[in-house]
């Protein structure tokens, strides 16, 4: 994080995680999974795994410039060619376009039954009183 300069919540969005789990782990509630390591070495490629795991040798395995972003082979912070800030282009070659239009569906009526059931009434069978000796009486009532 500190060294791509990401707030915990951009970070946790880059990896696929939530911002909550992200903050337990930097407020030492929790530690992170080995699922959540494999996750930020998938979107760092260049982090070192041994690193990740144990803390040893040097936190990444390439030259900070030649960083590169899981699949994407982008540097993190580069230019993008699809979404350059230089002009406008036509929108369908704007990643920001949505692939579909999301489509509103009937919603469900659920219907829930609530079945009350009697018991029969409680009765005291005993009652027990300790005392700060370590000593203790019973009480049974009459039937």
């Amino acid at each position: 994080m500190d060294r791509e300069k990401l707030t915990a919540g951009a970070f946790a969005e880059s990896i696929g995680a939530s911002q909550a789990t992200i903050s337990h782990i930097l407020g030492g509630r929790n530690k992170p999974s080995v699922e959540m390591l494999l996750r930020v070495h998938q979107r760092y490629v260049d982090i070192n795994l041994e690193w990740l795991l144990t803390g040893k040798g040097e936190m990444s395995s390439v030259p900070s410039a030649d960083v590169t972003q899981g699949d994407s082979g982008y540097p993190l912070f580069a230019e993008n060619a699809e979404n350059s800030s230089g002009g406008t282009g036509d929108a369908e070659n704007r990643k920001e376009m949505p692939l579909e239009r999301p489509q509103n569906k009937p919603k469900e009526i659920v219907k829930q039954e609530i079945i009350y059931k009697e018991r029969p009434p409680r009765k005291i069978t005993e009652i027990r009183i300790f005392f700060d000796d370590n000593t203790y009486e019973i009480f049974r009532p009459a039937n």
